[in-house]
């Protein structure tokens, strides 16, 4: 019968404990030996040693896991929704498999996004050299070009990237509930252009030790044989540490380091610059925004940076559930008053869908998503935000109309 290293470990605390308290001292010296003994063991690196490799899938195929015709996530062979516990007392591992399979569900949304929705993948920023970091967009053929209408989504923060309200709708609900695409597809059947931000896109991790050696000058002046010495030197020293390593912590990480892309290195930053390069550029006299909860805060401190612009080209903006604090990011009190006309915040609650929700804040009102679960709130309030915009629309014609219906009059009285 094979013993895990953390059993035997575990049995030597309790020999040792067995063994202090047998010892006859005072409570005072049993505590002071027990915590002592205690901090000689990492328990996070002794239960590190007893994972199995972190050696998932690339693949849906791989994880046996697949989309069915009503989008949900089902295991291939038993038509079981996806298990997080796959092994048992093993929490971090399971966690690390759960992490794999949501890259997989990112890589699989931009593809549909593509395929299902027609949608181009734009990279950005707009003039990046070859070389340096890149993140990308995803927008309609007619974005920049449709005269009427433009709609504009920003997910939250977290690990949820273009195209996902929340991942853990997707793998564990359905796609239509966790992803933008049901967004999407009616914006367009209702003749909206479309762009999609990526707003958590902000950098690109690189292992460190490549990184090192990439930033290494090969032109140096140092003769070729001293150098050889050196770098065999360093490869030896190097695998007798990795050797080590792998023997006293088996499931160590590998070491990155972010490079940050450029004018895109945070939601709001990204928020600006699509803005600049894009949204401000595009010929639809009416904007329209969908922000889901950090994606919220984006968009006011948007607000903040392009008031007048910002004025100009939209038209209503849909919040759910959004994270935003007018007074935190110290918006000021024309762009309160905006907010209050223009926009609708759908926040998580138990009460009907649209029910009007107490606010303390003054900004924009607040009604609930019929829902009280946070990730929920965009879908479940999608057809009130589609009626949302259809009034706006309609109430921004209107405005418009009473001027040239007066001027229509004066020239009929003229007439006759």
């Amino acid at each position: 019968m094979s013993i895990s290293l953390s059993s035997l470990i575990f049995l030597t605390i309790w020999i040792n404990m067995a063994q202090i308290q047998q010892g006859g001292s005072n409570e005072k010296e049993q505590t002071t030996a027990l915590k002592d003994l205690l901090s000689r063991i990492d328990l996070d690196e002794l239960m590190k040693k007893d994972e199995p490799p972190f050696d998932f899938p690339d693949t849906l195929e791989g994880f046996e896991y697949a989309f069915n015709e009503k989008g949900q996530l089902r295991h291939i062979k038993t038509g079981e929704p996806f298990v997080f516990n796959y092994r048992e007392d093993l929490h971090r591992w399971n966690q690390k498999r759960y992490e794999a399979l949501g890259e997989i569900i990112t890589r699989y949304v931009y593809e549909l996004l593509e395929s299902d929705c027609n949608l181009k993948k734009i990279s950005i920023p707009v003039d990046a050299t070859e070389s340096e970091p890149k993140s990308f967009i995803f927008m309609s053929e007619d974005a920049l070009t449709n005269p009427q209408k433009l709609m504009v989504l920003i997910h939250g923060s977290g690990v949820v990237r273009a195209g996902q309200w929340a991942r853990r709708l997707i793998i564990n609900e359905d796609l239509d509930s966790g992803t933008q695409i049901p967004f999407i597809k009616r914006a367009m059947d209702e003749g909206y252009g479309v762009i999609v931000l990526n707003p958590n896109e902000n950098y690109i991790e690189v292992e460190k030790q490549k990184m090192h050696k990439q930033s290494s000058s090969d032109g140096t002046d140092e003769p070729a044989g001293k150098r050889e010495r050196r770098d065999k030197i360093s490869k030896e020293t190097r695998k007798r540490r990795d050797f080590y390593e792998k023997y006293r912590n088996p499931q160590k990480e590998k070491e990155m380091m972010q490079l940050f892309i450029r004018e895109n290195g945070s939601p709001e930053e990204h928020a600006v610059y699509v803005w600049d390069h894009f949204i401000a550029q595009a010929a639809a006299e009416n904007v329209f925004f969908v922000a889901h909860s950090y994606g919220g805060l984006a968009f006011v401190e948007l607000m903040i940076q392009r008031e007048a612009d910002v004025k100009s080209k939209v038209t209503a903006v849909a919040l759910t559930d959004s994270v935003h604090n007018v007074w935190h990011q110290e918006a000021g009190k024309t762009i309160r008053e905006w907010m209050r006309e223009n926009c609708c915040n759908w926040v998580s609650s138990s009460e009907p869908l649209d029910t009007s929700v107490e606010s303390m804040l003054p900004d924009c009102p607040r009604v609930s998503a019929g829902t009280d679960r946070h990730e929920l709130t965009s879908w479940k309030s999608f057809p009130s935000i589609f009626k949302f915009f259809a009034e706006a629309s309609e109430a921004k014609s209107s405005s418009q109309k009473p001027a040239l219906t007066r001027r229509s009059h004066r020239i009929k009285h003229e007439e006759l």
